[in-house]
């Protein structure tokens, strides 16, 4: 856990700047009572992995946490039943702070969406105890199936966001990146329909499905040299028979198709249609392409938050060298992308020692927990709200931010 005793000066003049000194002292000072609970949240929601839509364990434990700290919460928003909306404080400026929970099939928590959850917690939380006194009215948004269900696009099409001037998360990554590049994409499901028969005694009889799915596999394979940069295709077959003496008659397959932006996603995903289309006109069999989620969109980071969020993330030990030597931002697709297009939003990446892992490998999944789990939820939750503190208390961001101006990174 991060050891700093001294909170970064933020504001503008100097009420403004004793102001959030006082406050970034009284938030961590809250925050280090609460981390024997929010370490004990993360690692139950660890323990207990919930795929999108299904995380009813984790939407439970948020909003118990939530409750007992004084904030009203709503359960089941936006008709999502794992969804949840938590506020507390009053003030003219509203903060959304983004608490995921769902995992990944067959790996969990690969991804650290626990500590996403208990972040989000531990910043609304000491937060809480300054809100007033800063102006600020803290809202936790409990947002569901970020993997690849598209949560927050819901959410925010059906007002889950409703009236907040900035939104902000934190994710877990194998070192401290101050943003990614996130790219746009479309999660599909391609399914083929033909016609069974025994695959010895009279396979003319029968339409290959199977078949289908490996010509669309094998065009994609040759699409890829004729893609532009940043341009991504990946997939697995779901189902490709059952029986190797049957003819398949169905198989179906799920796709993810990847752009810088959306613009360049539609462009990519014709190309990518022209493929599966393939597959049914060499075999005969039918095909059925199904939208698995909403389109997830390219990112704005909002420049100053993030400025706001390094400096604040520096004074707890974090360090920024592989950003400012210029080396490349992981690749990575969220939701929360959606999100900045509509509201000034930052998702910074923070380090946990994954001992060589990457994220989406079961070894990051067991780095999850443990001292540095814990150490990357202490500094995040508490660079987010000493973030927080700093758009409350700038004279110049919390005006902009006020007027719903977004001020984009440049590129």
């Amino acid at each position: 856990m991060s050891t700093a005793s001294a909170a970064p000066a933020g504001g503008t003049g100097a009420a403004g700047t004793a102001g959030a000194a006082g406050a970034k002292a009284a938030a961590e000072r809250r925050l280090r009572e609460d981390m024997h609970d929010l370490v004990s949240l993360s690692e139950a929601v660890h323990g207990e992995p919930e795929l999108c839509f299904e995380e009813r364990r984790a939407a439970a434990r948020v909003a118990e946490m939530l409750e007992s700290a004084g904030f009203a919460v709503e359960r089941g928003v936006c008709g999502l039943d794992t969804a949840l909306r938590a506020e507390v404080g009053s003030g003219p400026l509203t903060v959304a702070l983004c608490a995921e929970y769902d995992a990944l099939p067959g790996i969990g928590h690969a991804c650290g969406h626990n500590l996403i959850a208990a972040s989000a917690v531990g910043a609304g939380m000491a937060l809480a105890s300054v809100a007033g006194s800063i102006g600020v009215r803290v809202l936790v948004v409990g947002t569901p199936a970020e993997e690849g269900g598209g949560g927050k696009i819901l959410l925010l099409e059906r007002g889950g966001f409703h009236g907040a001037h900035a939104a902000m998360m934190v994710h877990p990554w194998p070192v401290d990146r101050l943003a990614a590049a996130c790219l746009a994409v479309d999660h599909l499901a391609v399914r083929y329909s033909g016609r069974s028969a025994h695959a010895s005694a009279a396979p003319w009889e029968g339409v290959n499905a199977a078949d289908a799915l490996v010509v669309a596999q094998v065009a994609i394979g040759l699409l890829r040299q004729h893609l532009h940069p940043g341009d991504q295709v990946h997939g697995i077959v779901t189902h490709g028979g059952d029986a190797p003496n049957v003819v398949p008659g169905a198989a179906a397959g799920s796709f993810m198709v990847r752009a810088p932006e959306l613009q360049s996603l539609s462009r990519v995903r014709k190309a990518v249609e022209r493929c599966f289309e393939a597959g049914a006109l060499a075999t005969g069999a039918t095909l059925q392409v199904e939208e698995l989620s909403p389109t997830y969109s390219h990112m704005l980071s909002d420049g100053p938050l993030l400025e706001a969020w390094r400096r604040n993330a520096e004074a707890l030990g974090r360090s920024y060298e592989l950003d400012d030597s210029g080396e490349p931002p992981p690749t990575l697709s969220t939701d929360m992308a959606n999100v900045s297009l509509a509201i000034p939003s930052i998702h910074p990446l923070i380090g946990i020692d994954a001992r060589g892992a990457v994220n989406h490998q079961p070894a990051f999944t067991a780095a999850c927990v443990g001292e540095s789990a814990a150490k990357a939820l202490y500094d995040g939750a508490l660079a987010m709200a000493w973030t927080v503190i700093d758009a409350a208390t700038d004279t110049a961001l919390r005006t902009r931010l006020l007027a719903g101006g977004p001020a984009p990174l440049p590129g």
